[in-house]
């Protein structure tokens, strides 16, 4: 595991990359933060997490990282013990992002398992539109065991556009947590996705019907191949990481639409200040002066 820490005191704020050696947009990510980076306030921990993986751009050397959370010193797989590494690292930490990129296809969106303030803060200030919680499925992925982590899928896995899409949701996130100051964040709703189950996969020819996000019609079928006919029995139904062949055993995951996330309350105050401002409306002023004290970490980042 490499770290890099730029900036010093609160907030303290990480993005990690490479947790999927055959994921390498989170790594490239990380490494440009490393040379770029320039902290306006708070600590920044950058950390490219599994690196023998990545040099054998193999999903894991021993057993999936992901998978594996909290970890086990004492453990003969090389992930758990990383596991133990990466969380006594990100220990206390106000917000946290992780990329990742899949075999799946667009548009990107965000993981949650638990939604904290700054979890919120995160996503509605990220450039997705679907924010997928999987609370009721995960419990041993990062996520779910480190707190107020957020995951990204940026793109498609080994594409130059993951990357791209990847550094900008990283700078989103320094952005809506304070460490960076050059612009104000843009924070909007996002539509939750509610993971449900996943969805088995077996041996012979995969085929896939529908794709991320796309509305399963009652009866349907969603996947199949030589074991396994995935028909859908009731409408709202839509796929989240649906590929034929990013997984062994799964197509990936069935979800539904739930509620729509809203950003921090001071993020909705400061909006319509702006709105208000640019309208020349005197008002804006009265909402400034009411707002004033309140930082980007009054979110409890």
């Amino acid at each position: 595991m490499r770290l890099i820490e730029r900036g010093s005191g609160s907030p303290r704020v990480a993005v990690v990359g490479g947790i999927h050696g055959d994921e390498p947009a989170g790594e490239a990510v990380v490494e440009r933060l490393i040379a770029d980076l320039k902290v306006d306030a708070g600590t920044v921990q950058l950390v490219i997490a599994n690196e023998p993986a990545l040099e054998a751009d193999e999903r894991f050397t021993e057993t999936d990282l992901n998978r594996a959370f909290p970890g086990d010193p004492d453990s003969d797989d090389y992930e758990a013990v990383l596991a133990t590494r990466v969380m006594q690292v990100l220990q206390g930490a106000d917000a946290v992002l992780a990329i990742h990129t899949s075999r799946s296809v667009p548009p990107p969106f965000a993981i949650f398992s638990e939604l904290t303030d700054p979890v919120r803060r995160t996503v509605t200030a990220l450039p997705v539109e679907y924010v997928v919680d999987a609370g009721d499925l995960r419990s041993t992925t990062m996520d779910s065991m480190v707190p107020h982590t957020v995951s990204i899928e940026a793109g498609k896995q080994g594409s130059d556009e993951a990357v791209e899409f990847g550094t900008e949701c990283a700078y989103a996130f320094l952005r809506a947590h304070g460490i960076l100051r050059d612009s104000e964040p843009t924070f909007a709703p996002k539509q939750i996705v509610r993971a449900i189950e996943e969805v088995p996969k077996s041996g012979g020819d995969p085929h896939l019907y529908y794709h991320n996000f796309e509305a399963i019609p009652a009866g349907a079928v969603f996947a199949e191949d030589d074991e396994y006919t995935h028909r859908v029995e009731s409408a709202g139904i839509v796929p989240i990481l649906a590929s034929e062949d990013g997984y062994d055993d799964i197509f990936g995951l069935y979800g539904e639409f739930d509620d729509t996330l809203d950003p921090p309350e001071e993020a909705n105050v400061a909006q319509r200040t702006t709105d208000r401002t640019e309208s020349g409306g005197n008002v804006a002023r009265t909402e400034a002066e009411e707002s004033v004290g309140t930082s980007p970490e009054a979110d409890g980042s």
